[in-house]
């Protein structure tokens, strides 16, 4: 819709997690080194735990895409509370077959799959996003499947990803156990202020576009309004750009942003996060001639 008007070559803010797009800021940069490191040392459990719609799925495809045609990968991303019997699956995010088999025979065959593979050299990695909506007889049953070993190896990893109620589930007494067998686990933050601006002109450039479109006021309301969280400035500079084109106006101010976020306060749509501002971000609030004193009260909620 508004490509061709501010030059780009495809969407800038795509909601779609596409590593093509990735900015690593130093807590992401630290995110994949200890991606890459699990990996590396074949860790038997890794936890990667952020808000909902920090990255994580981004950071997860980037490291994994890098891997080698010997490691199997086998990802479900649909988990909720009564999502049915793991070991099916489980057999399905490995292409093995599911149906008409009882609980017995699929970890049997599981197990052979593991085995077989790391016979031949190749190694296993289980993906589960949404980690959090695991019961904790799943997490108990992941737990026992991570214990199968071949020499002085695990045949299996896992890394779960999850919002931060993963990590609060995995601190319950009864998880002792599965939490003993965590080698890596690190929680992602959002960005600072000063990471927000860069993840914005580092999107608009590779999508072929002026990396200041959005003036310094815009990009630190829209950071304000986000709370650093790279989904809901994905949303808010997206809007904004349709906004822009709309008025045709090449640059996005943040009276366009404004505008944007009224509006989708009025209409019930912006989702944020309760989190605690920083004293950095308490007095750019406070004392910074970005936010005129009628917009103050626009804040994550």
């Amino acid at each position: 819709m508004y490509e061709s008007f501010y030059g780009f070559k495809e969407k800038p803010f795509s909601l779609l997690p596409d590593p093509s797009f990735l900015y690593l800021s130093k807590k992401h940069s630290m995110a994949v080194a200890m991606l890459q490191y699990s990996l590396v040392s074949r860790s038997s459990i890794t936890v990667l735990s952020g808000e909902i719609g920090s990255g994580k799925t981004t950071l997860i495809r980037h490291v994994l895409r890098q891997l080698d045609d010997n490691v199997a990968i086998g990802l479900i991303s649909n988990t909720h509370r009564n999502f049915g019997e793991l070991l099916q699956w489980v057999s399905l995010a490995f292409g093995l077959e599911f149906e008409k088999k009882g609980k017995v025979a699929l970890y049997q065959q599981f197990m052979n799959f593991l085995l077989d593979r790391y016979k031949h050299g190749q190694r296993s990695v289980l993906v589960i996003d949404e980690a959090q909506n695991l019961s904790t007889e799943a997490l108990e049953e992941l737990r026992l499947l991570s214990n199968i070993n071949a020499d002085k190896d695990y045949v299996l990893q896992l890394i779960l990803v999850g919002q931060p109620e993963l990590r609060q589930r995995l601190r319950r007494p009864e998880l002792e156990q599965f939490i003993q067998r965590v080698a890596v686990a690190y929680n992602l933050k959002p960005f600072t202020p000063e990471e927000t601006d860069d993840y914005i002109m580092h999107r608009l450039q590779v999508a072929g576009g002026d990396p200041d479109i959005f003036d310094a006021g815009a990009r630190r309301f829209i950071h304000h309004q986000s709370g650093g969280i790279p989904r809901l400035i994905n949303i808010l500079c997206d809007t904004a750009l349709v906004y822009g084109f709309a008025d045709h106006k090449k640059r996005i101010s943040t009276d366009t942003v404004y505008v944007v976020v009224e509006d989708k306060i009025r209409g019930g749509v912006l989702a944020t996060r309760k989190r605690e501002k920083t004293e950095s971000e308490k007095a750019v609030v406070q004392n910074s001639s970005l936010y005129p004193q009628q917009r103050r009260l626009i804040v994550p909620r």
